[in-house]
C-alpha cells in the first residue's frame, strides 16, 4: 500500500507531468481557457491513463518487444475512442469545446511515456496507481492554469462571475499568449521555492526531476553536466566550428 501511495504522490506532486516534467503541453496551452475544459480534459486523460496502464501491465509479458510501441498505441487508441464516444453521448457541450484534442490524447506523451517507462515493467496494481497519480497530477495542473486564465481573462471561474467589477478582465489571458504567461509564472514560482528551500538546507536545488538525464538532449543542463562530471565524463560545449573544446 505504501508503494501505491508513493505512486499517487509522485504523480500529483513530485513528478507532476505539467509543472515538473513539462509534458502534454499541447492540450495544456490550447484548452485551458476555462476551468471546465481543464477538468474535462484532465479526467478524460486520467481515464485513458489508468485503463491503458492496466492493460499494458497485464499483457507486458505477452507483447513482443519489437512491436511494443505499436501495440501500446493500439491499446491507448482503443480507450481514447471509448472515452470520446462516452463524452459525445453524455457531455456533448464539453466534447464540442475540447474538439480535436480528445482524439489527440492518443499521442499525448504522458500516456505513452508511462506505458513505456512504468506499466510495461511493473505489476498491474502499481501501474494502475501510477496512471491514476499522473492523471490526477495532469488534471490538477491544467485546472489551475485554466482557473487563473479564466479569472484574469473573463472574470469568471467555472462560468460564475467572481470579480464583482473589481477589475477589467484582461483579454490576452484567454488568448494563446496568456497560456504561456501563466505557465511560465507558475513554473518560476515552483522553481524559486525549490531554490530557497535548498539554500536553507545548504544543498543543490532539485529543479530537474526527470529520472533519466541520459536521454535529455540539453547538454547545457546543469543537472546533466554535474552527473557527467561525477562519472568522469563531463561534456564541454562546442566551439563555433562544431569541435569539442577541451574540458
Amino acid at each position: 500500500m505504501n508503494r501505491c501511495v508513493e505512486r499517487l504522490y509522485n504523480g500529483i506532486i513530485k513528478e507532476n507531468p505539467t509543472f515538473v516534467q513539462m509534458l502534454g503541453m499541447c492540450p495544456t496551452l490550447a484548452i485551458t481557457t476555462s476551468a471546465i475544459n481543464g477538468i474535462g480534459m484532465g479526467l478524460a486523460t486520467t481515464a485513458v491513463l489508468v485503463m491503458s496502464n492496466l492493460m499494458i501491465s497485464m499483457f507486458r509479458k505477452v507483447i513482443p518487444d519489437k512491436v511494443r510501441i505499436p501495440a501500446y498505441i493500439v491499446i491507448i487508441a482503443s480507450f481514447v475512442t471509448i472515452v470520446s464516444f462516452l463524452m459525445q453521448a453524455f457531455t456533448p457541450e464539453l466534447y464540442e469545446s475540447l474538439g480535436v484534442f480528445i482524439s489527440l490524447i492518443v499521442v499525448n506523451c504522458i500516456i505513452l511515456g508511462r506505458a513505456e517507462a512504468y506499466a510495461s515493467k511493473n505489476p498491474v496494481i502499481y501501474s494502475v496507481f501510477d496512471g491514476l497519480g499522473m492523471g490526477l497530477g495532469f488534471t490538477l495542473g491544467i485546472t489551475i492554469i485554466a482557473c487563473i486564465r479564466e479569472f484574469l481573462g473573463a472574470g469568471t471561474i467555472f462560468g460564475i462571475t467572481v470579480t464583482a467589477e473589481l477589475f477589467e478582465p484582461i483579454g490576452i489571458f484567454t488568448a494563446s499568449p496568456g497560456a504561456f504567461f501563466v505557465l511560465a509564472f507558475i513554473v518560476a514560482f515552483i522553481n524559486s521555492r525549490a531554490i530557497r528551500k535548498a539554500r536553507k538546507k545548504g544543498g543543490r536545488p532539485e529543479l530537474c526531476r526527470i529520472a533519466d538525464c541520459a536521454s535529455c538532449q540539453n547538454v547545457m543542463c546543469q543537472g546533466r553536466r554535474t552527473e557527467s562530471a561525477e562519472n568522469g565524463l563531463e561534456t564541454a560545449p562546442s566551439d563555433e566550428n562544431g569541435r569539442k573544446e577541451q574540458a
